[in-house]
């Protein structure tokens, strides 16, 4: 019986052997389209005891086979469907979609090395992967879903507590990482790149603490795991403004400017001092620039006449709260605007003055000429380090200063009797 078995075996194999030997004739080829494999096979890393199973994906096989081999001892496997090896922790199936596993049961140190996916077209077609195992007292960290923390969302001034928890042999350790990069700040003033240990702690939460951790488990054995856990803090809005006054004057454009903060995402508009909102329109021009929970809110106002001047509100709002910020945009003389001279009294210096009037004539249009040079506003406002914006001034205290210096000026160089018919305009 023993025999009778053995020559059934052989016939088998046999049988196997003569179908991979036997190819697809010239005519059968032509029509078919060359097998190929999807994806490579993937390296694997299996504890002692535990199941194997290396995938093969391939494209147009039919009527060409798939065979698994151990490459360091050139065994082949399987063939198709079908069991070569006498090993009976060895096994085969395969997927509607063309992709071949071969199955190890109770993985032996032994069974480490390269295992080949082999076509037997001519010539022939291959790929492998590598299977590593380990020992049983030696396995990859694993994150376990529970008790590890979830996404959280919390308010601002709160303490949180996020959690990680792994097994594996030896007992994995845990990293903590921001995933933009940015480092861990906490309210001794600590900052961090990496935090260690099962459980990150911070208390008095801020909105810049607000992102997604990395938390990582390592062991030494490969591969290393991470789960990504995003930290989300609301809070109701706040509202900064650089320049609170802005003074200009008519014809000019100017830009409005406010910094706002918010979580949940906020609404955020301009209105006048009345509540009427401000559309966009050909004379205002509302923008908004979004940066996470940050947004820069500008309004530009072009040629400014005087019904444009007045208060405006950048307000922002969300479903904790509301907050404005206030931006008082006032009218200032033209710049432009040096010195003025009455013909009235130019006239009435004609007459007193007699023989003199030509002189005075001319002294008047001197100094027209030179105000560009002595007395050009837009250069004592550079002295006094105005902050200007699409040319509108943004006044300082030492603008009274100004006036005084101007005047001792012109009253040293012309003479008392000439600066009692000189007007000087500053604003």
């Amino acid at each position: 019986m023993y025999s009778s078995m053995e020559e059934t075996r052989g016939n088998v194999l046999f049988f196997v052997i003569a179908i991979l030997s036997v190819m697809p004739t010239s005519s059968v080829s032509s029509l078919l389209e060359s097998p190929s494999f999807r994806s490579p096979v993937s390296n694997l890393t299996v504890a002692v005891g535990r199941e194997a199973v290396l995938n093969c994906a391939v494209d147009n096989l039919s009527p060409y086979k798939v065979a698994w081999l151990k490459v360091d001892t050139q065994t082949i496997l399987t063939i198709y469907n079908h069991v070569i090896t006498k090993n009976n922790r060895i096994g085969v199936s395969n997927s509607e979609r063309n992709i071949w596993h071969l199955h190890i049961k109770d993985v032996r140190e032994s069974d480490q090395g390269w295992y080949m996916c082999q076509i037997n077209t001519d010539p022939m077609k291959s790929q492998v992967g590598f299977l590593t195992v380990v020992d049983v007292v030696s396995v990859p960290p694993d994150i376990l879903d529970y008790p590890t923390s979830t996404d959280m969302v919390v308010d601002e001034g709160s303490n949180v507590s996020l959690q990680c928890v792994a097994k594996g042999s030896p007992e994995p350790s845990i990293m903590w990482k921001r995933e933009d990069g940015e480092k861990i700040r906490f309210q001794n003033g600590v900052e961090v790149l990496n935090a260690t240990g099962p459980v990150l702690n911070i208390t008095n939460v801020k909105r810049d603490h607000m992102g997604p951790y990395l938390c990582i488990a390592t062991n030494g054995i490969p591969p290393s795991v991470s789960k990504r856990i995003k930290l989300v803090v609301q809070f109701a809005p706040s509202v900064y403004i650089q320049y609170q006054l802005i003074g200009a004057y008519d014809d000019q454009q100017v830009t409005l400017e406010c910094f706002s903060q918010a979580f949940p995402k906020s609404i955020n508009y301009w209105t006048k001092e009345t509540g009427e909102i401000i559309p966009h329109s050909n004379k205002f021009v509302p923008e908004i620039i979004e940066d996470g929970y940050k947004v820069h809110m500008k309004l530009r106002i072009k040629l400014l006449d005087p019904k444009d001047y007045g208060i405006y509100k950048c307000i922002s709002k969300n479903s904790l709260g509301e907050m404005e910020g206030t931006i008082n945009v006032y009218r200032l003389t033209n710049p432009n605007q040096y010195i003025h001279t009455s013909k009235k009294e130019l006239t009435e210096d004609n007459i007193i003055s007699g023989n003199n009037n030509h002189r005075y004539f001319d002294d008047v249009r001197k100094i027209r000429n030179d105000t560009s040079k002595k007395f050009n506003l837009e250069e004592a406002i550079d002295l006094q380090s105005y902050h200007s914006t699409n040319s509108a001034h943004y006044i300082s205290i030492s603008n009274h200063l100004m006036k005084l210096f101007l005047t001792l000026v012109i009253t040293l160089h012309y003479g008392h009797h000439y600066h009692s018919h000189i007007r000087v305009s500053i604003s």
